[in-house]
């Protein structure tokens, strides 16, 4: 068998994965959304770690919402964290919303998010529980859309898939070039196949009843993937888990080069530890570095050359196919290579050991899962 024929048997499944890509993104393009039947209270649990850029405006958009009961509970962990004076301006310009602010109990367990979830979970009044990290936006339909499906008692929790939406800067841009060309397109075909089975943290939507019957946040004290825990559970008590069509806004902000390499080696290794094979066999998501390693291979041969070409090509248009679908900016598509040949380094690192960098501390995550602290602070 040629070498080339070797890359085109690789190709063809790479190919139809992008194809897949701009079909799926079609059939999940945003539609009505909808409406609950009733209007229960709500608690936003919102955990903070950093003024992160936009932080203010972030933490806003919860709190301006059409939904007519609604308490906001920030929670940060240490007494000096940077977000604490965005959270109180946020109180102090908002005196009619009903916002608390939870700072400074113990911390149990290697995951500090986790921690503060527990700790701000005694400080939420309501029944109806709505988790959301601190980089998310939303506007003023949000609430109402994620909560509806919980009216029906075989619904155990709703979760959302997000946008990303650069805050300035290559680095910034690239990052949010990942998660609209990279990492959306993939759960969307997932889902489209049945076989997706996310919880996201841009939402996670349920009831205090349900988050009671799985042990509350205790059990993911040492978990790195917590979100995903968080749905593994709720569906092994047979409630379904709905992935909701309101595509909530990441604030992407990435500051150089090493902390953009840092966030995706952690989260290319989290999914590399929840789903081993799933992970090994994304390879095929990767087409062009395929076949820019083929045209290499083959000295730059016509052949391989032109397959280099086609998928150059299919992975544009298929990207301006998804943009289009989901309403997002298409400029920076022009950066695609760059961001495909950022993202199969990634992909090839994640498997050369099990240290992350989160929060600025390094941890060493276990096959199961489970995380412990594994050193100083990162430079």
């Amino acid at each position: 068998m040629s070498l080339s024929f070797a890359i085109a048997i690789a190709l063809v499944p790479a190919w139809a994965y992008l194809l897949g890509t701009a079909v799926a993104a079609a059939g999940f393009a945003p539609r009505r959304l909808p409406i609950p039947p009733e209007w229960p209270p709500i608690s936003v649990l919102k955990p903070l770690h950093g003024a992160e850029p936009g932080l203010y405006g972030n933490l806003r958009s919860f709190v301006e919402q059409d939904y007519p009961t609604v308490q906001i509970v920030l929670g940060a962990n240490d007494a000096k964290d940077g977000a604490l004076p965005v959270a109180e301006a946020l109180i102090r310009d908002m005196p009619a919303a009903d916002i608390a602010l939870v700072v400074g109990a113990p911390i149990r367990g290697s995951n500090r998010k986790v921690a503060n979830l527990e700790n701000m979970l005694a400080g939420a009044r309501h029944d109806i529980l709505v988790i959301s990290d601190s980089d998310m936006r939303v506007d003023r339909r949000y609430l109402g859309a994620v909560t509806a499906p919980l009216h029906d008692l075989s619904v155990g929790l709703v979760t959302c898939l997000y946008e990303g939406v650069s805050t300035g800067g290559i680095w910034s841009d690239l990052g949010a070039l990942q998660i609209n060309f990279g990492f959306l397109p993939s759960a969307l075909v997932a889902a489209a196949l049945g076989i997706g089975r996310g919880c996201f943290g841009a939402t996670i939507a349920l009831r205090r009843e349900t988050l009671h019957r799985i042990g509350g946040f205790a059990p993911l004290r040492d978990e790195l993937a917590d979100d995903q825990r968080i749905g593994q559970a709720v569906r092994s008590l047979g409630l379904a888990v709905v992935l909701s069509r309101y595509l909530v806004e990441a604030r992407v902000s990435e500051s150089s080069f090493a902390e953009l390499w840092r966030h995706e080696l952690r989260w290319a290794r989290t999914v590399r530890t929840i789903t081993p094979t799933g992970f090994a066999g994304s390879v095929l998501t990767h087409a062009v570095a395929i076949a820019a390693l083929g045209a290499v291979a083959t000295g730059f041969g016509l052949t391989a050359s032109t397959f280099l070409v086609i998928s150059v090509l299919l992975r544009w248009a298929t990207a301006g196919v998804v943009a289009r679908a989901l309403g997002f900016a298409a400029n920076r598509l022009w950066l695609l290579p760059v961001r495909d040949t950022l993202s199969f380094a990634v992909f090839v690192t994640s498997f050369f050991g099990r240290a992350v960098f989160w929060r600025d501390q390094l941890f060493h995550v276990e096959p199961s899962g489970r995380m412990s602290v594994d050193g100083d602070r990162a430079p």
